[in-house]
Parts: C-alpha cells; structure tokens; sequence
C-alpha cells in the first residue's frame, strides 16, 4: 500500500434521478447500481473545462483512486423511451432508459492535494454544469463536500456525515446492526477479493470512448453521525406513509 500522504476530494451525488452506466449499448441503457468512476470522473472533467478528446489530461485524473459509499439506494425505474425526430418527424428506434430514482451517494476520490485543490475550485465555479450520469439528471444540491487534507478514501468514506433524507434515516436507522456499502478501487499490492467493472475512462473522444477494467473492494461500514442535510420535500409533508 501507498505511504505517500495523500488528500481526498468528497463528493455529495444526490437527485431525483441518477444513471449510471458501465455496458449500456444500442436501445437498453442500464445502470449500475452506484455511480461508476467514469461518471465521477466526467463530471470533474467536464468542471474543469477539459475537452472530450484531450486524452492526456484525462489521464491525469482517471489515476485518482475512486470509491463511493452508498448512503440512500433509490429506486430502479425504467422509462420506455420513444421519440419523434424534430425536423424530419421520422420515428427513431424504441429505447429502454433505466434510472435510480431519489438515490443519494458520497463518493470520493484520492490523490495529489495540489489536482484536488484545483478540482475542488471547478466544482464551485464549473466551467460545464454537472450532472449525475446523464444530462438529464442534474444534482439536486451542490456536489462538492470537502477536501481532505493528508487522508485517505477509506477513512473520509467512513467518517463523513450520513447524506440520506432525513425520512430514510428515520426508517433505516439501527444503531446495533444498520450497515452502509462502501465500494472502493482497490489499492496496489492489496489481497482483498475484489470484483472487476469496466468503468476506468481511457478517453471520452466522440469517435471511439474507451474504458478498461477496475477492480473494486466491497466494505461494509456504520452509518457515521447524521448531518443537517435538507430535504426540500420536508416541506410538503412530514407523514413517512404519503
């Protein structure tokens, strides 16, 4: 393992849709279950202004370490996608589109304190707006959620403020045995079983994107103190049964 000291950038991904995709080809657009690091890594990429076909500063980023921790799962909906070309009026091809509907993850990233500090500045002022997966999933709040200066992902993941609306807290909170799922990029020299996903960007160019395999560690870790997050629909209702 790394003995370096390292910073870490967090992430708050919340909306009332999300997609997250890491084999969607053709008319069935899936998603995966928690946002993939080629989505994270977009977004800052896209913060940060860098263009879609510069592979060489995507590179830079893409060698961040990456995990999320899953603090409010959502909802898995499809949406049966049909559309009408705007000039021609031909009907184009059936799509299935699928979604997690008011899901709320942490995610986070590891590296260079200097890259992240530039990062955490692009979240703020972003040069392209974020969005959570697709660009019709914009954040419902603002994404960045602090720097974190000489740390690591695994302790930033475990220690920062459960994310999840107050109404889910309040039905999923068990102090004895409530549990959240972290999944984190595994380090080099670990041997800890891991899984594999292809969501390491290799380039976002138009002409041919490309990704490689990753592997990523599942830990389980307690639901750290609750924060004074704001649900806005706090608002209409305070009954958990409407």
């Amino acid at each position: 393992m790394s003995t370096s000291p390292t910073s870490v950038l967090a992430l708050l991904l919340a909306g009332p849709l999300q997609a997250w995709g890491a084999a969607s080809r053709f008319s069935r657009r899936t998603t995966e279950s928690a946002p993939t690091k080629s989505g994270v890594i977009g977004l800052l990429a896209a913060a940060a202004g860098i263009a879609r076909d510069d592979d060489a500063a995507l590179a830079v980023l893409a060698a961040l370490r990456f995990g999320v921790r899953i603090d409010q799962p959502g909802t898995r909906i499809r949406d049966f996608h049909k559309a009408m070309h705007p000039v021609t009026g031909k009907t184009m091809p059936l799509t299935e589109r699928f979604y997690l509907a008011d899901a709320v993850f942490v995610a986070a990233v590891e590296g260079d304190h200097a890259l992240l500090e530039r990062l955490d500045a692009a979240l703020r002022s972003p040069v392209y707006p974020p969005f959570l997966g697709r660009r019709s999933c914009p954040p419902a709040t603002r994404v960045d959620l602090g720097l974190h200066r000489d740390a690591v992902l695994e302790d930033v993941l475990r220690t920062v403020a459960w994310q999840a609306s107050p109404w889910y807290r309040r039905r999923h909170h068990h102090p004895e045995t409530g549990q959240l799922t972290v999944l984190r990029e595994k380090q080099p020299g670990e041997d800890t079983p891991a899984d594999t996903l292809c969501d390491q960007p290799l380039s976002y160019s138009p002409a041919q994107r490309r990704h490689a395999l990753r592997s990523v560690v599942t830990d389980r870790v307690r639901p750290p103190r609750e924060s004074a997050h704001h649900d806005p629909f706090d608002a209409f209702s305070e009954d958990d049964d409407l």
